[in-house]
């Protein structure tokens, strides 16, 4: 059985290997400035555009503060996860989710120090302690954020909602934002109802 640790890591694709090593900011910086691929490359990732905005004093390379839920006829859910701490509360504030709907995830967050390889969302969701699904969302890569470009925010695909009464009822989460170095950067349990209404 896989420990709650491993069950949060996206899956491997079979013979998946990194293209590049990690390389630090200065190095993407002075990638050859003749090699017009290359700088296509570092302009996809967002590298040289303004005064980097990371804070000496905080260590995190990937900062995620918001993630909300569009979904027609339905004001936007918003989960703050701005301040260190917030996301220890969740789990016992359920939130619901009419059954059949569609809805869109889009998260907001900031990196800082380093460029952000990878970054993946994968959450788990349970019904009774059973495993009922897992998913995983590719977010990309990012270089630290800039004035231009003071935070990153993706949208992710559409899904909709299980519908039917055996649908219904309670459900338990746990979301973790993961990059390509199997680093964690938020892990954190969460609950919702599946519901006739919203």
């Amino acid at each position: 059985m896989a420990s709650h640790e491993e069950e949060i890591l996206p899956e491997q694709t079979q013979g998946y290997k990194l293209s590049q090593p990690k390389q630090s900011l200065a190095e993407y910086e002075n990638m050859d400035a003749n090699d017009e691929s290359l700088q296509r490359y570092k302009q996809s990732l967002g590298l040289g555009g303004g005064k980097d905005l990371s804070d000496p004093n905080d260590k995190r390379v990937c900062i995620i503060k918001s993630l909300t839920m569009d979904s027609p006829g339905r004001s936007p859910v918003t989960i703050d996860l701005s301040q260190p701490g917030s996301e220890n509360t969740l789990k016992d504030k359920p939130f619901t989710i009419k059954e059949g709907s569609k809805f869109t995830m889009s998260v907001t967050f900031k990196v800082q120090h380093e460029v952000l390889s990878g970054l993946q969302y994968v959450q788990v969701v349970k019904r009774k302690g059973i495993r009922v699904s897992k998913d995983s969302e590719m977010l990309g890569s990012y270089a630290p954020n800039t004035e231009k470009q003071p935070l990153y925010t993706k949208k992710f695909n559409e899904e909709e909602a299980p519908s039917g009464m055996l649908a219904r009822g309670h459900y338990n989460a746990v979301s973790s934002f993961v990059d390509d170095d199997k680093i964690s950067h938020l892990s954190f349990e969460w609950s919702f109802d599946i519901a006739k209404d919203w």
